[in-house]
């Protein structure tokens, strides 16, 4: 008599133990925490000053004059359509009431962007000019984009407590690799012929840089930037999960409380202003190119 035995009889499920990542990593963040915790807490308060101190500028005098300083400078930017869209969209924000919540996503956003393009920019331009950097970090840069937005908030939580800091330094990461890669790719992408001719001429390599690579990859770059201002504009909702004040809160609440009236006006506001930080930036970049 033959005994058939499958192959889950013959090779055991635990063939190989598993390997003790989350401990390790639980391990790494608590010595982290423990020895960086100073760090950390002038992190935290240099954040916390910025984007409040930021955030009260911004709300010096009637919302109108704010309102028609940005309907001026994006008809400056953009042309008069945006100019007018920018005013009643902007006007529409205030008579419902989020113009102090918008003005708190508006300083959150610019914080976050500001710090990702000074980060993003110089590492881009390390990676067009060495092969190896660039080696290194393209699987560092892929991990960034497809690791969930929600991962990064539990070691800012961690590092960082329930407030608006760990809101930024999420969007921050998570809105930074497209500044970076277009950055590389627009020096990369200068012509050869161009970078001969700056050699022959016995150009150093700051100066190649400064004078013929990045004046020629600055509507690339600008187009990176336009991305890493939407990547922070969606991360806004998800960042009021760990206390980050502004529209995303207000969009959390409709939701957990199941009011489409609430959710849709805040919605509404957030649409608003990524439409017109997006516009913006497009016309900042077709003027460089």
């Amino acid at each position: 008599m033959v005994v058939k035995r499958s192959m889950s009889n013959i090779i055991p499920d635990n063939l190989f133990p598993k390997l003790p990542l989350d401990k390790g990593v639980e391990i790494a963040v608590d010595y982290i925490k423990l020895y960086l915790k100073s760090f950390f807490d002038f992190i935290s308060e240099a954040l916390k000053w910025v984007s409040g101190n930021l955030a009260d500028v911004l709300s010096i005098g009637s919302p109108f004059i704010l309102i028609v300083i940005l309907a001026a400078l994006a008809w400056w930017l953009s042309g008069w359509k945006l100019g007018i869209f920018t005013l009643l969209g902007f006007g529409l924000i205030n008579n419902l009431g989020y113009w102090e919540d918008t003005i708190t996503t508006l300083s959150l956003i610019i914080v976050s962007v500001v710090i990702a393009i000074i980060i993003a920019i110089p590492i881009g331009v390390w990676m067009s000019q060495k092969n190896i950097v660039q080696a290194i970090m393209s699987p560092i840069l892929d991990f960034m984009q497809t690791m969930p937005a929600f991962v990064y908030l539990i070691p800012s939580v961690i590092f960082f407590g329930l407030s608006v800091v760990p809101g930024i330094i999420a969007t921050i990461i998570f809105s930074m690799p497209p500044a970076i890669r277009m950055t590389n790719l627009g020096i990369r992408q200068v012509d050869e012929e161009l970078i001969e001719a700056s050699d022959a001429f016995g150009s150093t390599m700051w100066q190649r840089l400064r004078k013929v690579q990045l004046p020629l990859a600055t509507p690339t770059i600008m187009a990176g930037i336009n991305q890493t201002i939407m990547l922070s504009l969606s991360m806004v909702v998800i960042a009021s999960l760990v206390g980050a004040p502004g529209l995303g809160t207000e969009v959390y609440k409709a939701v957990t409380q199941t009011e489409v009236g609430r959710g849709f006006e805040s919605g509404l506001a957030l649409v608003i202003l990524a439409m017109v930080l997006d516009r913006i930036t497009q016309s900042a970049t077709n003027k460089q190119s």
